[in-house]
This record gives structure tokens, C-alpha cells and sequence, in this order.
């Protein structure tokens, strides 16, 4: 049963959070980012190791007339390679970023910045720019949220969370960061929890819920879609590819045609 009802809806967002192909291959691009058609209003695009950067793939997404949300990364880089990254992105018209630790084993420099740090020059160079960070309602809450706070007193707008599996952990998470930073933008990252969910779970660091498949997907996300504490929803897929099946149960579950 569709749980979910129909979207958009005013007020949530719907974003589709992608992975780019391993070198430059626009076709790839394109129909990963048409995965929901238009019932997604910006695509996310992660930046991961051995893959086209989300800056490269962020740029011909914003040429072929979607929004992308450019994910900049500071693990292991320093900071004037981080400043011209962002120009970049200003420059070809991008309009929102996500700032991260990111993934990989690169050692930090003496001129890599705190994401506080980078949300606080981008703030000050680029105004305009919709900003965001991560929190991870999974981990230590007095350390989570101390760390989201100082990232939102830096000038971050939106915060979006880890995959949000059952609800509980989300809306306390939530409910203190509106709390405690009136205006927040809370993000939540769902997962459907099909074959290849483990894998993408035990990379982020998330644990699994019990109850699995698309009912459960289809509960949260209605959860979420009523709640005043979420804003809008960032959809990723367990497949970097997922088959024509996945994509029209995903659409059905958020209440699109088939």
C-alpha cells in the first residue's frame, strides 16, 4: 500500500542522491540522475574515491538543466584547493553544496580546514550559495549535536542526516536541532532497504533495521512527509545502477506513475 501519497509536496523536497561513474561518461550521468524523473527537485552527487568528481559531474548536471547539490569534500585537502573548488562551482552556476568529511584514507594537511571552517568561507565568498552539513543521529548525541551547532553557527542552512531507518532516533535528533537552531532545514537521507543495503550500511556506518523492504521505506517516508520536523527527503539506492523493477517501486512508494 502506497503510504507515501503523491509528490511533490509544498514545502518537502524530494532529492536523489547519485554516484558518479568512474570516469567521464555523460550518458552514465544523465540516466542515473533521470532515476526519478521529475519527482526529484535536485540530485545529490557523492564524491567518492576512483570516481568523476562530484564538482565534474555537478557542473554537467547544472549544463543539462538539473540541480545538482555539489558535495565538497576536505578530508586530506588544503584549503586554497578547497577555495578554488568552490569558485568553480559558483562560477558554472551551482547553487547548493554539501559540506563533508568525506570517505577514504587521505591524511589531513596543516592547511586542511575544520567543515566548520569551510562552511564559514563559503558563507563569506558566496551569500547566495544554499549550504548544508551532515549529522549522523546514529552516533554520540551530546557530540553529534555539539559539532551540528557549531557547523550551523558557521553559516550552514540545512543539515541532512544518515539513512533513516525506524523513526525514533531521527525525530529526537531533529527535535533538538530546531530547538536549539530555529530556521534548520533538516534533511533525511533514506535508504530502501533491498538486496545491496548491507553493503552500502555497513560503508556508511549505519546500523539495519529489522523490519525491511519497500513497506518499511513507504512508512518512513510517509512518517517523515507529515512531520514538521523534516524537511524534505535525499533518496539514495542501494545499486549504483539499480534496474528498471527498483526504479518503479521507488517511484510507486512516492506515489508517482510507475
Amino acid at each position: 500500500m502506497n503510504l507515501a501519497g503523491s509528490f511533490p509536496v509544498p514545502g518537502f523536497s524530494v532529492a536523489l542522491e547519485i554516484t558518479p561513474p568512474r570516469e567521464l561518461r555523460p550518458g552514465i550521468l544523465l540516466r542515473r540522475a533521470r532515476l526519478l524523473g521529475g519527482l526529484a527537485s535536485r540530485v545529490h552527487v557523492i564524491q567518492r574515491p576512483g570516481r568523476m568528481s562530484s564538482l565534474e559531474a555537478s557542473l554537467l548536471l547544472a549544463d543539462a538543466g538539473f540541480e545538482p547539490v555539489v558535495h565538497v569534500v576536505n578530508r586530506g585537502r588544503a584549503r586554497e584547493d578547497i577555495d578554488a573548488e568552490l569558485r568553480r562551482a559558483r562560477a558554472g552556476g551551482i547553487q547548493r553544496v554539501l559540506c563533508i568529511r568525506g570517505e577514504g584514507d587521505d591524511k589531513d594537511r596543516s592547511t586542511t580546514p575544520r567543515i566548520r571552517e569551510v562552511v564559514s568561507r563559503l558563507r563569506d565568498s558566496w551569500p547566495a550559495a544554499s549550504v548544508g552539513v551532515t549529522a549522523n543521529q546514529y552516533g554520540p548525541r551530546d557530540r553529534v549535536l555539539r559539532n551540528a551547532l557549531r557547523k550551523l553557527d558557521a553559516g550552514a542552512g540545512f543539515v541532512q542526516t544518515q539513512p533513516v531507518f525506524g523513526w525514533e532516533m531521527f525525530e529526537s535528533l531533529a527535535r533538538e536541532l530546531k530547538e536549539r537552531a530555529p530556521g534548520v532545514a533538516i534533511v533525511a537521507m533514506l535508504m530502501p532497504t533491498t538486496p545491496g543495503a548491507e553493503r552500502v550500511a555497513r560503508r556508511l556506518g549505519v546500523p539495519l533495521p529489522p523490519l525491511r523492504g519497500w513497506g518499511a521505506f513507504a512508512e518512513t517516508l510517509h512518517a517523515l512527509r507529515e512531520s514538521p520536523l523534516a524537511d524534505g527527503v535525499a533518496i539514495l539506492t542501494p545499486a549504483i545502477d539499480p534496474d528498471p523493477g527498483f526504479a518503479g517501486a521507488l517511484r510507486a512508494a512516492l506515489g508517482g506513475d510507475v
